[in-house]
Order: C-alpha cells, then sequence, then structure tokens
C-alpha cells in the first residue's frame, strides 16, 4: 500500500512542502488542469508535474482525473476522436510513470454536496448533503461551486448539455462506457497504466441523469464489461457509504483487491435516508467502520495507492472546500497506523 496525497498545482495553497511533511506519505494525485476536457494533455505539463513532486521527494504515480468528455458519454458523432486523445493521454501518462488514472464516467456533475460548510459540534466545518436541498435546486441556476466540477459551461451551455441527456438512459449510458473502455483499456494494459473508474458521488441519480457506478451488482457488470485487470475500481468509500445499500466490507471481498487499484478513504456521517455530512476520518467520527473497510483491503490482497479524501476544515483553516491540509494530514496519519496494525497482526 502506498499513501498518497491530492495536489492541484501550483496554485494550492496546501504545497509540495506541507505534503511532503506529513509522515508516510509517499506521492501525490494530481492531472493537468489547463487543458479542456477532451484534449491531448503536453507532455511537458506531465513532466512539470512529475519534476516538481520529484524534487521534493515524492512520486507522481496517479492522476486525478483524466476527464472524460461528455461526448464520450452522450455518444456523438464526435466521440471517437475524442476517444482517440484520451488513448494519447494514456500512453503520455504511461510514458512519464503513472501507473493508475482515476476517472468518471458521471453525466455532467462530479461529486454533489449541498452544502459547503456546515459547522459540526466540534466547531469545524464540514461538506454535506440534503437530499431535499438537491431536490428544489435548478442545477443550470445553481451558484454552487465544488473542486473537481468542470466550471467552463455557461448557463445557457449547461441548460443545452441537460436537455441532451433527456435523450439517454441507463442502457445507453452503459453502451457508451463499453465503447470506451474498448478502446482505452488495451492502450492502457499496452502502456502499463491501470485505469480505475470512480463511483457515482452520491450513489444515485441526481437532476434525471442517469448514473451506474453506484452498487455492488453495477461495479460487477462494469469489470465484466472488458475483463481486464488495466480495468479496475477506484474505491471511493466515501461515495458508496452514502448508500446505505451498500456494504462496503463485503463488496471489497466480492471485487477482489487485484481489481482496486486506487481508494479513496473518509468517513461520513448518516444523518438521513439520503443526507449525510462528512467527519473526521476514525471510525467513532463517523457512520463508516474504517477497521473493517481496511482489512477487508487488507485480506483482499489490495496493494495499490490509498489517499485521503475530503477532510473537514480545522483550526481556523481557509481554502478549497474538502482539501484542506490539516484535517487530511490528520487522516493520513490514521489510516497509516490503521493499516500497519492490520498488516502486523496478518503476520
Amino acid at each position: 500500500m502506498k499513501i498518497t496525497f491530492r495536489w492541484y498545482g501550483e496554485k494550492d495553497p496546501v504545497t509540495l512542502d506541507h505534503i511532503r511533511q506529513i509522515p508516510a506519505m509517499t506521492g501525490i494525485v494530481s492531472a493537468v488542469y489547463d487543458v479542456p476536457a477532451g484534449e491531448v494533455w503536453p507532455e511537458e505539463s506531465i513532466n512539470r508535474i512529475k519534476t516538481a513532486a520529484n524534487s521534493h521527494g515524492l512520486e507522481f504515480e496517479v492522476v486525478e482525473s483524466v476527464p472524460v468528455h461528455e461526448s464520450i458519454k452522450l455518444g456523438t458523432p464526435d466521440s471517437g476522436r475524442l476517444i482517440d486523445n484520451y488513448c494519447e493521454n494514456v500512453k503520455r501518462l504511461g510514458k512519464a510513470g503513472v501507473k493508475v488514472i482515476c476517472y468518471n464516467f458521471m453525466p455532467v456533475f462530479d461529486w454533489l454536496r449541498s452544502e459547503l460548510e456546515t459547522q459540526l459540534p466540534d466547531g469545524s466545518n464540514a461538506l454535506s448533503y440534503k437530499h431535499s436541498t438537491v431536490l428544489s435546486m435548478n442545477p443550470a441556476e445553481s451558484e454552487l461551486s465544488l473542486p473537481g466540477w468542470d466550471e467552463s459551461y455557461s448557463k445557457e451551455e449547461l441548460k443545452g448539455l441537460l436537455k441532451k441527456y433527456e435523450e439517454l438512459d441507463e442502457e445507453g449510458l452503459w453502451k457508451n462506457v463499453q465503447r470506451f473502455l474498448e478502446a482505452v483499456i488495451p492502450v492502457a494494459e499496452e502502456s502499463g497504466v491501470k485505469m480505475a473508474i470512480h463511483p457515482d458521488d452520491p450513489p444515485w441519480p441526481i437532476f434525471g441523469l442517469p448514473r451506474i457506478i453506484t452498487q455492488l451488482h453495477n461495479l460487477k457488470r462494469f469489470l465484466k464489461l472488458v475483463d481486464s485487470e488495466a480495468n479496475g475500481l477506484t474505491f471511493c468509500i466515501g461515495s458508496l457509504g452514502a448508500g446505505r445499500f451498500n456494504n462496503l466490507p463485503e463488496m471489497i471481498k466480492e471485487i477482489g483487491g487485484n481489481r482496486i487499484h486506487f481508494a479513496h478513504l473518509r468517513n461520513i456521517k448518516l444523518t438521513g435516508e439520503m443526507d449525510f455530512e462528512e467527519s473526521g476520518h476514525p471510525t467513532q467520527c463517523g457512520s463508516l467502520d474504517m477497521y473493517a473497510i481496511m482489512k477487508a483491503l487488507y485480506d483482499s490482497g489490495f496493494d495499490g495507492y490509498i489517499r485521503p479524501d475530503h477532510g473537514r476544515m480545522i483550526w481556523g483553516e481557509k481554502g478549497r472546500y474538502g482539501y484542506g491540509l490539516y484535517d487530511r494530514a490528520l487522516g493520513a496519519t490514521y489510516l497509516t497506523g490503521l493499516w500497519e496494525g492490520i498488516s502486523r497482526a496478518g503476520k
């Protein structure tokens, strides 16, 4: 297992100097952020990230993410060219030493929260999701902006994109993801790269958009579309754990560690049937049994990359919502200690 830390580049208030001081940290998870989705990343930009990481004693072996253009998800006539571009990015990243690419196939929106600064009893604040609030939102008019969202659409462009998705159901999305995988996975195999799809967050449909990477049955179906170790998962326990229908340790056991290439580890507190707030990483802070999840990963033979996922904003820190330094650093040390205890007990 290698523990890593998300880094948003030179403008990130969490610097590489900060990250390298976190105990047991091995590398960063980053991406080229100034190239539009669907276009080819310059090799110079990829190597610049690698050089910056290496100069701080850190590896750059995980990319999060190479965005999948909406035309690929929709299966439009121009999607072939965009898939070709995606394959070229996989080749270039493999050449630079990247081992895992995290990506998602969520239509329009990546992870969604209804509140950015929910006050918790301990005085910290965190991201949260209240389903009734989301149901009342007009996605084309909302001003809510989250890290990871594609903010390149104007309101009119977003309305047009949502209109296109009215004609695409879940089976259509399954067809389009299979076409994508059939083109990309062979390239990934040749490039020494493992593709790791991120589950939908939250794991249910929003705004009438289809979502398919949500539960065990669907994850197993996804992995069979192209049955290769290069076709794997980012096992995000905060995303999947928001669904009360998901038993995370059992899911890990069913899937197996050889198909989980990357794990996002954070805790959430379930506050309603479809409501939750993010919490500190330890088991006692939320609703997820972090020990049972980590032990399931260990027992499954998982030997990939993990990172502490979204953290609270604590000790007065200001910055990118969910991606402050302090709480994620605490999470990283907690996860490292938990893994060491489990691995030593297993010998």
